[in-house]
């Protein structure tokens, strides 16, 4: 389920971690692999997506200089900097929707029972956890394990600055 007016982003290539943390939040990302700052614009404008970048010549042109398209220049090379600027800039909420998209392709995750990745999991994790969600697209799963507790404590960090 995506939320209506919650921001949708698209992530150059130059700043592909962010789009790793934006979907950890909850954000739909997408990550912009190309090569065509036209194209990445053309799906920006057709999705209604804020376009994330250190390339200061997308910045110069038409329709985000005149604002019809919003677009942030992120200034730093450091992808923690690169967050704060970003929450600060958009004031984005850390605890919006977290873990509910898929990291890889950016789907969102549906609940499964352990009965139903019981087969998907390694032994210890299906001994030890009780929640699971999974992409839909990739079948990847996920569940709270040591990665989860890391990636929230970095998020609060990234919260209080």
């Amino acid at each position: 389920m995506r939320l209506i007016n919650a921001p949708k982003f698209i992530v150059d290539n130059n700043v592909g971690k962010l789009a790793k943390w934006l979907r950890v939040m909850g954000y739909d990302t997408l990550f912009f692999n190309g090569s065509s700052d036209s194209r990445m614009i053309a799906i920006a404008l057709a999705e209604t997506r804020v376009i994330l970048t250190r390339d200061t010549q997308i910045m110069k042109r038409g329709v985000i200089a005149r604002g019809q398209l919003k677009a942030v220049l992120i200034q730093s090379d450091q992808p923690e900097l690169q967050m704060r600027q970003v929450i600060a800039t958009l004031n984005l909420n850390c605890q919006f929707r977290p873990f509910a998209i898929c990291l890889e392709c950016n789907q969102p995750l549906v609940a499964r029972s352990r009965e139903q990745v019981k087969d998907l999991v390694p032994p210890y994790v299906f001994q030890t956890q009780s929640q699971y969600m999974e992409c839909p697209a990739c079948h990847r799963i996920y569940w709270r394990g040591t990665h989860w507790q890391r990636m929230t404590r970095k998020l609060e960090e990234l919260m209080t600055g």
